[in-house]
């Protein structure tokens, strides 16, 4: 089994616990991690609020004996039902996470012909275990049983059980008795910066996003990742934000809170002004080299002062954030993001076009590998290598970053020519930078380069980092119809593989090194379609609706890069949900209507593609108000 991540975000793991069987319900800053069989016994399963683990143990039995489980189903994000058997005794297990905890309704059934008496019995207890080290996988703590009232864990951390936990039954045929427990954590008061529950329902609650099609995977995906958005929510001073990924990431990354909000716009701009007034709030102002913290530059990740790791809990390493946060005010903007929340937040844009532009020839890494050693998103120690395998040297100048930066700039400056002082500066700026990358990128096999080294060597091989290129302005169209067409080299059938399956590192199940990441997929579906390649983006769309499928509809954080065939492998410490992922589902919908708003000019551009039948789609927001479409295209 390959361990997890060499990277994202921090240490490398022992022996990192598999996830990929397990129900994950989720609200987050809770997740309870379930195996099919209900029972909590160990590895990663186990109910977590703010990164501990509250209850690591949670067994029922009748008689003494554990009861044969026949079914595991999820229900929506945030609950599960769990059916077993013993002799004629059925019990269902309905597990729901709270904000705070959790609770489980337990119902034992009488389905024979006879009266039966059993004994109930639940066994419940706390570790207290960090994330970080069930991620790890350090040995648990010692367990406390709980059996009602409150326990006070290690750093002031206290859970509450609440329910009976041994109950004597008597059922007549056909009969059946409930009973319910409750599980109430409190975490540690403490300063900085703290991940805090949404205030009430998404945004988007009012007028849900639905797609209804002849094939009926499409709506299923859409609307589990659209569940998936709403449990990942999170809240800074009231701001919304979607944490990166359960059980791991549940805080604010820079990086996936941007893409995850740029992706999600079809559901309104709500959560694209939350997670920019939330980033803004916590935006670079002074030097810092162990954080690496700098004016302008957008945080990395934030966690509370108490969670234990690596990082320091306010950590800014890096280096595509900051072009993101201008990118997605931007697009927010276009998609009708009210004129006085983009005022606000120009003087933060302001100061992140201005960390883009301190650079020289090209923006890359200016941190300590000691911590990260790559800070694009393809942040593990080996995700960045030449194509006969050879680790590329930092400082590392990325070909997507240099998209994100082109981009920044340009969008930027159509801002500041309508709220600020004119942008012809900054598009000055872009214009030399892809100059300056049309020289050096590109490599002799029509394409461009992953990165330039800090030898100044272009980091050959094909990877998935071109996609990110397309649609931004960087490249002419020509040069767009060359990656184009060689990306799709690296389609699984299910999805774009991070890598060429030429290079000397591919491994189908590595974290970066040629699996299929979801949300990287669709990032290139969204540039196929915006520069014409509507073919291509098709393609990749009924690879992504044919995984989806195979995951219950709810995608991983990323699965294994193999051909397709059969089902798509799982990864098995992949997050799931994980919140770029699930912003899939919405992104989708702007792919399949082909859909470009610019609420400000007082225009919407849409361009279905064809190949999908009909379709009904509805809850689509651009300016304030849902709009609906219907399609039927061959």
């Amino acid at each position: 089994m390959p361990e997890g991540p060499p990277g994202p975000p921090g240490e490398t793991p022992r022996h990192q616990p598999s996830l990929h069987e397990h129900l994950s319900c989720v609200a987050a800053p809770a997740t309870w991690l379930s195996p099919p069989g209900a029972q909590l016994t160990g590895g990663a399963d186990g109910l977590y609020v703010s990164d501990r683990r509250v209850l690591s143990r949670l067994l029922v039995t009748l008689d003494g004996a554990e009861p044969e489980p026949r079914e595991a189903v999820l229900r929506g994000a945030d609950s599960a039902r769990f059916t077993a058997t013993r002799g004629t005794l059925t019990v269902e297990r309905l597990r729901t996470v709270r904000h705070d905890g959790g609770t489980e309704r337990i119902t034992v059934r009488n389905d024979g012909a006879s009266p039966v008496t059993a004994r109930l019995a639940i066994t419940a207890a706390a570790d207290f275990a960090p994330i970080s080290a069930v991620k790890a996988g350090d040995p648990p703590p010692l367990e406390t049983v709980l059996r009602g009232g409150v326990v006070a864990g290690p750093g002031g951390y206290e859970v509450r059980l609440d329910g009976p936990v041994d109950v004597e039954l008597t059922l007549a045929p056909g009969e059946h008795v409930t009973t319910t427990l409750a599980v109430r954590a409190t975490p540690p008061p403490g300063p900085g910066f703290r991940p805090a529950p949404p205030d009430g329902p998404p945004p988007w609650a009012r007028a849900p996003l639905t797609v209804r099609s002849a094939d009926d995977r499409i709506g299923a995906l859409v609307t589990q990742g659209i569940a998936d958005l709403g449990a990942l929510l999170l809240a800074d001073e009231g701001d919304l934000y979607c944490g990166a990924g359960s059980p791991w990431y549940l805080t604010l990354f820079g990086r996936d809170a941007l893409w995850t909000a740029r992706l999600a716009l079809p559901l309104g701009h709500e959560l694209a002004a939350g997670t920019l007034r939330a980033l803004a709030r916590h935006q670079g102002a002074g030097h810092d080299p162990v954080t690496e913290e700098e004016p302008g530059k957008i945080p990395h990740e934030l966690r509370p002062a108490h969670a234990p790791g690596s990082l320091p809990p306010v950590y800014y390493g890096s280096v595509d954030a900051t072009a993101l946060f201008v990118i997605t005010l931007a697009e927010a903007w276009r998609w009708g993001m009210p004129a006085t929340e983009v005022r606000a937040l120009l003087p933060a844009a302001e100061k992140a076009l201005g960390w883009l532009r301190s650079f020289g020839e090209f923006v890359s890494y200016r941190g300590s590998a000691d911590r990260l050693a790559n800070q694009g998103w393809k942040d593990s120690v080996d995700g960045v290598q030449h194509e006969d395998g050879t680790l590329a040297a930092s400082p590392i100048a990325l070909a997507e970053v240099q998209a994100y930066a082109y981009q920044a700039a340009t969008l930027g400056a159509d801002l500041l020519d309508v709220y600020g002082t004119g942008g012809d500066g900054h598009r000055r700026w872009a214009e030399g930078l892809a100059a300056r990358f049309r020289e050096r990128f590109w490599l002799d096999d029509g394409y461009p380069a992953i990165a330039i080294d800090g030898m100044g060597r272009p980091v050959d091989g094909l990877a998935s980092n071109a996609g990110h290129l397309l649609g931004t302005g960087l490249l002419t169209p020509e040069e767009e119809d060359r990656v184009a067409d060689r990306l799709m080299e690296l389609h699984s059938g299910w999805g774009l593989r991070t890598l060429t399956d030429r290079a000397a590192g591919y491994d189908p199940v590595s974290y970066h090194l040629g699996s299929v990441w979801p949300h990287d997929t669709v990032i290139a579906m969204l540039g196929l379609s915006r520069s014409g390649h509507t073919e291509h983006a098709a393609t990749l769309a009924r690879g992504l609706i044919a995984a989806g499928a195979a995951f219950g509809y709810r995608l991983p954080e990323l699965f294994g890069g193999q051909d397709a065939g059969g089902v798509p492998v799982p990864y098995p410490a992949a997050c799931r949900p994980q919140a770029w992922s699930a912003a899939v589902s919405p992104a989708l919908v702007t792919v399949l209507l082909g859909l470009d708003p610019d609420v400000p000019a007082g225009r919407t551009t849409v361009a279905p593609l064809p190949g999908f039948g009909e379709m009904r789609i509805t809850g689509v927001r651009v300016g304030e108000a849902p709009s609906a479409f219907t399609i039927d295209l061959p």
